[in-house]
Parts: structure tokens; C-alpha cells; sequence
């Protein structure tokens, strides 16, 4: 029964980074789609925000059973939004300022520094 413990203790977190992982994928599709949508004016990326969001809540909420919640919503939002930037700044020929790829870098270190967080004694 004990090695039971064991691999049930390694699966969940394994799994939650999984589920987080593909959580943040659909978050990013979904607000990408957001811009394609035209101000919700077109069917196919209307639709896919819809399907995107939800998705992604719903794995986002898998994720909690293995990550505590302050790091899985920052790591979430945080690199859906450091993504997101770069898709507007390459795909939709958004500015790409200095005070915006600053920022950009210090949103992904506050995500590098909440994961290392959790892992310090």
C-alpha cells in the first residue's frame, strides 16, 4: 500500500502540470481567438472564445486538486499574458516598446520566482 502512496503522491502533481499546461494553451487560443473574433462579429472565432474559455476553466480547475492556488492562477495568467503579447506583437504587428518587453520579462520572472516559491523549504 505504500508504494501506492508514492506514486499517487508523484501522479497528482504530475498531472495538475499537465491539466495547467494545456489550461494555459486553451486560455491562449481563446483570447487570441478574442482578436480574430472582430468584437464577437465572426462565428468561427465567436465560438472558439467560448469553447476556449471554458476548457480552460475547467482544466484550470483539475489543476487546483495538485497546485495550490496562488501559484496555478499566476502561472496561468501570467504566461497567458506573456504569450499573448508576443502573438500580438509578431502576428498582429502590435509595438514591441521597450517598456512593454519590460515588462513582459518581469511578468515571467514573477512566474519563474512564485513556482520556485513553492519548491523552497
Amino acid at each position: 500500500m505504500g508504494g501506492n502512496l508514492a506514486v499517487s503522491t508523484l501522479w497528482v502533481p504530475a498531472v495538475s502540470a499537465v491539466y495547467l499546461a494545456l489550461a494555459i494553451t486553451l486560455e491562449i487560443c481563446g483570447t487570441t481567438s478574442l482578436k480574430l473574433s472582430d468584437g464577437l462579429t465572426r462565428i468561427g472565432p465567436s465560438g472558439a472564445v467560448v469553447l476556449c474559455y471554458a476548457a480552460s476553466f475547467a482544466l484550470l480547475s483539475l489543476a487546483l486538486r495538485g497546485i495550490e492556488l496562488s501559484i496555478a492562477y499566476a502561472v496561468w495568467s501570467g504566461v497567458g499574458t506573456a504569450v499573448v503579447a508576443t502573438i500580438g506583437i509578431f502576428w498582429f504587428g502590435e509595438s514591441a516598446g521597450g517598456w512593454k518587453l519590460l515588462c513582459l520579462a518581469l511578468i515571467v520572472l514573477g512566474v519563474a520566482g512564485l513556482h520556485l516559491s513553492e519548491r523552497a523549504p
